[in-house]
């Protein structure tokens, strides 16, 4: 029967990429699963045999540990030489786009409280 390995929702390509890799360059049958047409299925890499469960989850693990190893000693090395990514950075970016998110926040946060304030002033007339 068939066994989860990993869960492929909002994953980068090449991390499933690498996950696909590692599985063939070890010889451990798998399978995909995609979110379908409408996206409400569950995309995920499968394990075909349950033998081959064992050291397939052994190797992920390895993986995963290193894969997080690697990436925040990536973000360190970008935040030393002052080139990571920040809240001002992205602003400074298009700032437009961040006036009108802006804008909208506020619009959804009055809305409500205006009409609150207006249910409250016709029930005390």
């Amino acid at each position: 029967m068939s066994k989860l390995l990993f869960k492929l929702k909002n994953v980068p390509d090449d991390e499933a990429d690498d996950v696909r890799q590692l599985l063939a360059d070890h010889q451990i049958d798998y399978y995909e699963t995609t979110a379908g047409n409408w996206g409400i299925s569950m995309p995920a890499i499968w394990i075909t045999h349950d033998g081959q469960f064992g050291e397939a989850k052994q190797l992920f693990d390895t993986y995963q540990t290193q894969r997080a190893l690697n990436v925040r000693a990536e973000y360190a090395r970008l935040k030393k030489e002052g080139k990571h990514e920040t809240l001002l950075g992205r602003v400074k970016e298009n700032p437009l786009l961040y006036f009108i998110y802006t804008l909208a926040v506020i619009l959804l946060l009055y809305l409500p409280y205006k009409l609150i304030l207006e249910i409250a002033e016709k029930l005390q007339n």
